[in-house]
């Protein structure tokens, strides 16, 4: 059949018809023969990509392999045998919330860390519990106790009580940041308190920022996370835990969330040794900057350093870009926060940074993170500042959050020196400048330049954001 319609295509389409009887439909009937004579021609020849009608569509040729390095799972039962072992079910015993009288049994999910007993839930899984108990999937069942928690990030880790440790199966952590968008994953936990229930889907986006705290970092899946998968595992085609369930928005339908695995690596650490997320401290003023107008993130860029910081000790100017911490790449002041806030008060991080066209590696020991008013006077202030009695700093992420204002909408005043021209003007602390003589201004830099162009004698106009009111303030020089 199929070759009697191609030799009949090869007839219509090279059978001359004179010009003169040719009419409209001759002529749409030859061009449609031709094509479709070349159709078949392609498809007897193997043309690869060859197109049905004038280029619309590609497809495959026999036997062609497909997409490269693609293989679509057949099952995930022998990935489940190899890790099920190492997801445990936590069960707690703690007061009831809103000062209701007896206590409240809850459950949740949990996976080996170590041979020896160390085990990672989420902190609300464990943070009002007075008792802990964990039981594994062959049975056993072990006292816990909290060894450090952490509420901004979720996470806490637990060590386990009593004999037969030392050869508990432990996960392998995987690299959360190789995980892309579309990489199949498996969640396995007790939701519900059903015991070992697993879901699978794939990676469904990462960095969301949920608003939940400045440690926002959270992998979104479609694998299913209810209540009780809290603080399991997630884990990756390899076997690899990728990341730790949280049930934070529990009416999603089909969403869940995951802390990354290279976040949990970095706050571990701290939390073994500290009991809490101690906090280690860099001491520069950031200017995240945003895209470099191709789609990409920039690193963050340095406004200011802390007098007697870390960051002055070892040489770090305003102007320099921080590319990345201990090698690994950063594209945002969120990114850097996290970094270096997970590091506890005395570790050592390489910081890469560029300044100009160097790039350079400096080595710097992060000290406790300061209390938010200790730093005020740490940032030297210009003669001008000075002069009119004002302590302004940068409108932060972290800094503008607490205080229900836009980041680098402008310059938070900090501080205002008492009898001084600001004062006398009426600024108070906790006001934000917004513009500085009819300029507007974003950050501490904008307000320097702006005080810069100035003249001795000339009141300098400030808009000023109070509350929700916008006055403008003259301040006499």
């Amino acid at each position: 059949m199929f070759s009697r319609f191609f030799s009949l295509c090869l007839v219509l389409a090279l059978a001359p018809v004179a010009a003169a009887a040719e009419g409209p439909l001759d002529a749409w009937l030859s061009a449609r023969a031709r094509e479709h004579a070349a159709w078949f021609a392609a498809q007897a020849a193997g043309v690869e990509g060859q197109t049905g009608s004038l280029g619309l569509w590609r497809e495959r040729a026999e036997g062609d392999p497909g997409i490269p390095h693609f293989v679509p799972p057949s099952s995930l039962a022998p990935l489940i045998r190899a890790v099920e072992a190492s997801v445990v079910n936590i069960t707690t015993v703690g007061p009831r919330a809103g000062g209701l009288e007896g206590m409240k049994k809850s459950t949740g999910s949990g996976f080996v860390l170590t041979p020896d007993g160390l085990v990672v839930t989420n902190n609300h899984v464990v943070a009002s519990a007075q008792q802990i108990a964990v039981r594994l999937a062959d049975g056993r069942e072990f006292a816990a106790s909290v060894v450090g928690r952490d509420a901004s990030t979720d996470v806490a880790l637990l060590r386990l009580s009593g004999v037969d440790l030392g050869k508990l199966p432990a996960v392998y952590l995987g690299d959360s940041d190789r995980m892309a968008v579309g990489d199949w994953v498996v969640a396995i936990g007790n939701p519900f308190g059903l015991d070992h229930s697993v879901s699978h889907g794939m990676i469904s986006a990462k960095e969301r920022v949920l608003g939940v705290g400045q440690f926002d970092d959270f992998i979104q899946t479609d694998a299913l996370i209810n209540p009780g998968n809290s603080g399991g595992p997630l884990f990756n085609m390899k076997g690899e835990v990728v990341g730790v369930n949280t049930a934070i928005i529990s009416q999603g339908q089909g969403i869940g969330f995951a802390v990354p695995s290279n976040l949990v690596k970095e706050l571990l650490p701290n939390l073994r040794e500290n009991g809490k997320l101690a906090r280690g401290w860099l001491g520069v003023v950031i200017n995240d900057d945003g895209s470099n107008g191709g789609g990409e993130r920039q690193a963050p860029l340095v406004k200011d350093v802390y007098k007697g910081s870390p960051a002055a000790a070892v040489g770090i100017r305003p102007g320099d870009r921080l590319v990345a911490v201990n090698g690994r790449p950063i594209g945002s002041y969120l990114q850097l926060l996290r970094k270096v806030a997970l590091l506890a008060p005395g570790t050592e991080a390489r910081l890469s940074l560029t300044r100009g066209t160097e790039t350079q590696e400096v080595t710097v020991r992060l000290v406790a993170r300061p209390a938010q008013e200790a730093t005020e006077g740490l940032i030297q202030r210009t003669a001008s500042e000075e002069e009119m009695g004002l302590v302004i700093r940068d409108l932060t992420p972290e800094v503008a959050a607490p205080l229900g204002e836009t980041a680098w909408s402008g310059v938070l005043v900090s501080g205002v020196t008492p009898r001084s021209p600001a004062d006398s003007a009426g600024l108070r602390a906790g006001d934000v400048v917004t513009e500085v003589n009819r300029r507007r201004v974003k950050d501490v830099a904008g307000v320097r330049a702006a005080l810069g162009k100035g003249s001795a004698g000339v009141s300098i106009l400030l808009r000023v954001k109070r509350g929700e009111a916008l006055q403008y303030i003259a301040i006499a020089r």
